[in-house]
């Protein structure tokens, strides 16, 4: 099979498809920012090409489009917003992902990076560790759950960095990274080094479930003031909730990134707001782009029109399905209140190049 087919059976294994469209269909909003969707393609089409290897592993990329993207790369990018579009054009070709949903509709959330403070030691007993990757990580099979591994207090080679409480360190692990601040200004970043590789369960999704929470109020920030009034000691109901997620993500600290960078994510590159996501990676390889389309709070409060160029860059827990994407919003509380209100349906068209559709 080749590359589009080869996509497809994926897609169809876990109930999608894909259906050839055209370009007089998408969104003309979709073209608005061609100029900046092809530098940042190129820069994952360059790492693709010369092998540098994933932070965490994805499918692998096809030697078809691995040669595409040596070609497309060399060829040189386009100078201004009509190149850039006609180069989009020229070399790509919506596929919608067809699902069993009415109207073939797929799920979109969104995901930041936290900023927010912290201190080198413990500074009161809620005070909770970011973890460093541990030596046996990988090696001790099954590996012990958050219950198991917040139940050992971290030691100081292991403790990178203390935050306010747990529930501040899940929500960092549920986004992947974080930066934070130190009381004398130094900002620490920090990025994903691994996870324990036991299951993950929204949270959020239980207290809809359960009534505790509308799901037109769930947000991140709901979620935050929901766990510290249950409660964050152990055997209070804000702990016992997050133990039911047993996945455990581990970071480091990397100082090697410029402060305007995006976090790194999956294909080992710093995230772009709003251009970068997250995908299924037992489906997708990275560098593919995508068109997506919905209704969404993306800018204010108020639900508008939504449909941009996005790009395969990163993967999560949670990102499951054939049409299934987390956005990047970005650094900070503003991106955070964005990306906390984005649970919508959307229509997912993934750009295959030319002549391997």
């Amino acid at each position: 099979m080749g590359f589009g087919a080869d996509l497809a059976a994926r897609l169809a294994a876990k109930g999608g498809g894909l259906a050839r469209g055209n370009w007089a269909a998408m969104p003309p909003a979709a073209r608005d920012d061609a100029l900046a969707f092809a530098a940042v393609w190129a820069r994952q089409a360059a790492a693709l090409a010369e092998g540098r290897p994933a932070l965490r592993e994805a499918v692998a990329a096809d030697p078809a489009f691995v040669s595409f993207c040596r070609s497309l790369v060399a060829a040189g990018l386009p100078a201004d917003e009509a190149a850039a579009r006609a180069w989009l054009e020229s070399n790509f070709e919506p596929h919608h992902i067809v699902t069993g949903s009415p109207g073939g509709m797929g799920l979109l959330t969104g995901y930041y990076e936290p900023e927010v403070p912290g201190t080198l030691q413990p500074v009161s007993s809620a005070s909770t560790a970011l973890r460093a990757r541990p030596a046996d990580l990988g090696a001790v099979l099954p590996y012990p759950t958050r219950r198991e591994i917040e139940a050992r207090p971290a030691t100081p080679g292991e403790a990178l960095v203390y935050v306010a409480d747990r529930a501040e360190a899940f929500l960092i692990q549920v986004q992947g990274s974080a930066r934070v601040v130190l009381p004398d200004g130094r900002r620490l970043r920090l990025t994903y080094a691994g996870r324990n590789g036991r299951p993950y369960t929204s949270i959020g999704r239980i207290l809809i479930e359960s009534g505790a929470i509308a799901e037109r109020d769930m947000s991140l920030a709901t979620l935050k003031q929901w766990l510290r009034q249950a409660g964050l000691n152990e055997g209070e109901a804000g702990a016992a909730l997050l133990h039911r997620n047993e996945s455990f993500v581990f970071f480091a600290i990397d100082d090697s990134l410029p402060d305007e960078a995006g976090p790194i994510g999956g294909a080992g590159l710093p995230l772009e707001p709003l251009l970068s996501i997250a995908v299924d990676r037992t489906l997708f390889s990275y560098g593919l782009p995508f068109i997506i389309e919905a209704d969404l709070p993306w800018r204010t409060p108020a639900p508008e029109a939504f449909g941009k160029l996005m790009l395969a860059q990163d993967t999560g827990s949670a990102i499951v399905g054939p049409a299934r994407a987390d956005i990047f919003f970005g650094t900070g509380a503003s991106a955070g209140v964005r990306a906390g209100d984005i649970r919508h349906p959307a229509r997912f068209s993934v750009l295959l190049p030319k002549g391997l559709a």
